[in-house]
């Protein structure tokens, strides 16, 4: 068997996160190690993740941040766990989430070819009857989105490839992780399991999607306690991640609609409230690109794949969210 390190991250959330750790200690698959991190907590999680360490010190280590480092962060923190304790594997499972008891053993099995880097499983809604994601796409217009978010359970797709995976529920090989680094502590927040899967990619690996590992997610848990986060941290990542990784041959035309969709984005921030978090994040992105331009020379440099093949992972239109966008295309070319 192959040794797995599941990292959960808590940061003033332990009572979602007993109920998900119970749940990970119910996993048919035995040879596990859980690493909490606990991100700086201010509640009770620092006094009650020690009582429960003492009672489940044969599988449980936790790391104590002495602050919130967002989610990459903290993520990274037990990524290090696992790279120092030659762990094969590495699982990343949201605090506000409750595996199916096969779901640890659906995504190792999955992830056995040689080729795949990360596997990613089907995240339902807590209530079980829609879908919270199956991976990741990466739209032509440079805009991320899960795959059959709000789509029923019943229609969830059959395994196959797919461009990105889900960091609230995902399995990644630590051969892959040495090989492309850990995630961009720069993102804190949203999209850096795009930027992750993104790189893994551009590298040579697949990113493989299995139904059959199953949890469920309690949707905005963590970002509903932080007012303005969202709109933030997606103003300042989205540039980011489009800088660091979409290829030569794409920046052109992925780039084009990609500010014109990111400038729309941004007024329509301003028209609804969140202009201070959208100027802050926008203006944060722009000091960061200039760092992200030297990574992304390391980032391509390491490409294993043709432009073509990229192009071909990407969906081919514009986020089925993105509706405002939708209509004023509508608008000019009559095309829905």
């Amino acid at each position: 068997m192959k040794r797995v390190a599941i990292v959960v991250l808590n940061w003033n959330g332990i009572v979602d996160t007993l109920g998900c750790l119970y749940s990970l200690q119910r996993q048919s698959y035995k040879d596990f190690m859980i690493v909490v991190i606990d991100n700086g907590s201010t509640d009770k999680s620092v006094e009650l993740l020690r009582k429960y360490q003492k009672e489940h010190s044969e599988n449980i280590e936790v790391v104590y941040n002495p602050k919130n480092f967002g989610f990459t962060g903290g993520v990274n923190t037990g990524i290090e766990w696992a790279l120092n304790n030659d762990c094969d594997y590495v699982a990343l499972f949201n605090n506000d989430s409750i595996a199916d008891k096969d779901w640890l053993k659906c995504l190792v099995d999955s992830s056995k070819p040689k080729e795949i880097g990360i596997s990613t499983g089907l995240l339902l809604h807590s209530d079980g009857k829609t879908i919270d994601s199956t991976g990741d796409w990466y739209s032509i217009w440079g805009l991320p989105f899960p795959r059959n978010r709000n789509d029923k359970t019943t229609t969830a797709p059959k395994s196959e490839f797919v461009f990105s995976a889900s960091g609230g529920g995902s399995l990644y090989k630590t051969e892959m992780l040495r090989e492309i680094g850990l995630f961009d502590d720069d993102f804190f927040a949203y999209y850096e399991d795009t930027d992750v899967s993104f790189r893994a990619q551009l590298a040579g690996w697949k990113v493989a999607y299995e139904p059959k590992a199953i949890a469920y997610h309690k949707q905005g848990a963590t970002s509903k306690k932080m007012p303005g986060m969202a709109v933030y941290q997606t103003f300042k990542n989205l540039p980011l991640l489009f800088i660091k990784n979409v290829p030569r041959g794409l920046l052109l035309p992925i780039g084009i609609r990609f500010y014109f969709a990111y400038a729309l984005m941004f007024f329509n921030a301003i028209a609804k409230g969140n202009g201070k978090y959208a100027i802050k994040g926008a203006w944060m992105s722009f000091w960061l690109g200039f760092k992200k331009l030297s990574e992304r020379w390391a980032i391509q440099k390491n490409k294993r794949v043709s432009t073509k093949y990229i192009k071909n992972m990407l969906w081919n239109d514009l986020p089925p969210d993105q509706t405002g966008l939708r209509k004023l295309r509508r608008m000019f070319t009559g095309k829905r």
